[in-house]
């Protein structure tokens, strides 16, 4: 089904219009929160991609996270740069970068779960538990997230 058409298309209601517009809101406001820690929203996705395993390598990080691997180089120059992870080359395969999180990257990384909630809380908080999940429903389906 086309939702669109040139008739009725308008920039300002189009979902992609509204999707950037709500991720920039998300991206600016978890900005502001993180900054006592130094490091930004996209630096946060790596970290706690980290954490939990989800992702080792630079070109894990770039799938998971949706980042071009020239972005994701230059943000990991910056976490290393600060000391929070460090680049290990990998034994198995010398061709591979590991990404390991260092001691001061654990100590922000274990900040996070009491930033993180707060900031998305307060972006949802007139949303009712139903149009939560179904908000999150939606918003899997449009990505082809089937879980």
């Amino acid at each position: 089904m086309n939702h669109y058409t040139s008739k009725n298309f308008a920039l300002t209601r189009s979902v992609g219009f509204l999707l950037n517009k709500a991720r920039n809101m998300i991206i600016a406001e978890m900005d502001a929160a993180l900054r006592d820690l130094e490091i930004t929203s996209q630096h946060m996705g790596i970290l706690l991609s980290l954490k939990s395993g989800v992702a080792t390598t630079p070109f894990e990080l770039s799938k998971v996270l949706g980042i071009d691997t020239g972005l994701m180089t230059r943000m990991l120059d910056k976490l290393e740069d600060k000391k929070l992870l460090k680049r290990v080359r990998s034994v198995d395969d010398r061709r591979v970068i590991n990404l390991e999180m260092t001691a001061r990257g654990e100590a922000v990384t274990t900040q996070l779960p009491q930033i993180a909630p707060q900031v998305l809380n307060a972006r949802v908080k007139n949303f009712s538990k139903d149009e939560f999940d179904e908000l999150r429903r939606l918003l899997g389906k449009f990505i082809g997230d089937s879980e």
